[in-house]
């Protein structure tokens, strides 16, 4: 049912505003930026907390901060603008832009890159698993070759929907190879320029000095903030910095454009993909979704030190722009709740008892793993990318409360979970931790065929470890089992900044492990069975 557009005035909104923000709105912490948008008008524009806690400079809707994975709206605005020119399309194979990629058997369009359902795995995953330091500084070559060693797909192009950077990372090397500019050079001259947002670039590493760029931080254990750095250079795939204002701008074209036509955004927002006979929520760099607000579209980011998010609720026409330059934080949740609360809207999904039993679940059949947790009293859908709150969704199934969903959960006999996605169900069973012998999985030498990775086993004590290596580095994790043999892969140390240099957030876990008499199976939320051979 359409909804009122905001009829409120400024100090209630911001009264409203307020108490979702109150955490971080102090000269003792990093903060956000908020604006709110009703008919395309900008009704509410404030910042909260510290752009520099050391200096103690607030933070305003002019600090620049990282945008993160929204940057990839940008990257297919642009690949929109050339395909238009006919300097590229979108059914292209990538190999043809870029020759240097391996011969994955099965042709990858640029099309399957900007809808994020090539079936490539994630170049951040890939550096994780190969035992590269994410923070520590890295050249985009070096980026390009840890793409270009990966041979093997999570599956089939267009068979799944599965968020990965590496699509984005190589429609970045596209995009200037055929305009002959550089991404910045590229952005200036095609968006950013013409519409004014003169704060909004491409930030490859952490290493850049920009004006009035905001320190970005992240909690510690003990509760206070550390700064936060990124280290690998990142292109369209997140790499981009912006402001409050030049998001707003950005919010704007996305609604009446300035800058291409209401043809070229229906594309972004629907790409027109069909994953089993049901659409797609990923679009060309935005992203759909529907709830108790109506149809909303937008994208999110998440990078070590900043969380963002930029939706539009179409029925309503009320937008959210939230820039946080911290990432203790979940802006699409936050988004969505502050959205709630200026329309008055209470939550008007189905009223169901929660019936999922926390614990650990595993594919019947593979090797898919999550954790359900209470926290508080709500309930959470935990994967190794992080949780998300559990919210019912009609005949007792549950779904998490993200951008892209995971799967809808509901309860089967006999304490099993259906999981339910793009029309396929997998059943999950309860599984918990072992006693499980290690002695006989110590002393082991796996590789993976395209020569990318080598594991070795080991014993630690009582601990099982795993040795990971690819060309461009090595790590060693402790495998906890659960079960025979199957085991969830955690970091050796305890201590954060060494969690830290393994991945750059600390995570549930890593990644699973299975091990067999003559092969190691790696699986994680965005790596499908990475299988290296024994011998």
């Amino acid at each position: 049912m359409p909804r009122a557009a905001l009829a409120l005035d400024p100090a209630t909104i911001s009264a409203r505003i307020a108490p979702h923000v109150a955490a971080w709105n102090s000269e003792t912490s990093p903060g956000m930026m908020i604006a709110v948008l009703s008919g395309g008008e900008v009704v509410h524009e404030a910042a909260y907390g510290m752009a520099d806690l050391a200096n103690g400079i607030p933070l305003s809707s002019r600090s620049v901060v990282r945008i993160a994975s929204q940057s990839k709206q940008f990257t297919t605005w642009l690949l929109l603008a050339l395909e238009r020119e006919g300097r590229l399309s979108l059914q292209d194979d990538v190999r043809t832009h870029l020759p240097w990629l391996p011969d994955y058997g099965r042709t990858i369009t640029l099309h399957h890159l900007a809808s994020n359902t090539s079936g490539l795995r994630d170049i951040l995953e890939m550096m994780t698993i190969g035992g590269v330091p994410i923070l520590a500084p890295s050249s985009r070559q070096y980026a390009r070759s840890v793409v270009g060693r990966q041979s093997e797909l999570n599956f089939e192009p267009g068979y799944d929907l599965l968020y990965s950077n590496s699509n984005f990372l190589l429609l970045s090397e596209i995009l200037e190879k055929v305009s002959g500019l550089s991404f910045n050079e590229l952005l200036k001259e095609r968006i950013t320029g013409p519409l004014g947002m003169h704060d909004t670039a491409l930030m490859p590493r952490d290493d850049v000095i920009l004006p009035r760029l905001a320190g970005h931080h992240r909690r510690a254990p003990d509760g206070n903030w550390l700064k936060a750095a990124w280290g690998i250079a990142i292109g369209g795939e997140g790499g981009m910095v912006s402001t409050l204002h030049d998001m707003v701008i950005w919010q704007q074209n996305l609604r009446q454009p300035k800058i291409g036509d209401a043809a070229m955004i229906a594309r972004m927002e629907n790409a027109g993909v069909m994953i089993n006979g049901v659409a797609s929520p990923y679009g060309y760099g935005l992203v759909r979704d529907h709830g108790d607000l109506g149809d909303a579209v937008g994208h999110g980011g998440w990078i070590a030190g900043a969380r963002s998010e930029s939706v539009r609720f179409k029925e309503a026409d009320l937008g959210i722009v939230l820039l946080a330059n911290h990432d203790d934080c979940a802006p699409y949740v936050l988004a969505r709740s502050i959205a709630r609360d200026l329309l008055e809207a209470a939550n008007e999904g189905p009223k169901e008892q929660f019936d999922l039993p926390a614990g650990t679940y595993r594919d019947e059949a593979g090797e898919d793993v999550f954790q359900i947790e209470l926290r508080q009293g709500q309930p959470y859908l935990v994967m190794n990318m992080g949780g998300a709150p559990l919210l019912p969704v009609g005949s007792g199934s549950w779904q998490p409360q993200a951008s892209i969903p995971a799967f809808a959960l509901k309860a089967e006999a006999g304490g099993a979970l259906s999981a339910t996605r793009f029309g396929r169900t997998r059943r999950f069973i309860p599984i918990l931790p072992t006693a499980t012998p290690i002695d006989r999985f110590a002393g082991r030498s796996f590789a993976a065929q395209s020569g990318a990775f080598r594991g070795e086993t080991g014993k630690a004590g009582s601990e099982l470890h795993l040795t990971l290596s690819s060309p461009e580095g090595s790590q060693r994790v402790k495998l906890i089992p659960h079960g025979d043999d199957f085991f969830f892969a955690h970091p050796v140390s305890t201590e954060v900044h060494d969690q830290w240099r393994v991945c750059p957030w600390v995570l549930p876990w890593l990644f699973t492990v299975r091990i067999t008499n003559d092969r190691l199976i790696i699986n994680s939320d965005r790596t499908k069975r990475l299988v290296l051979e024994k011998g």
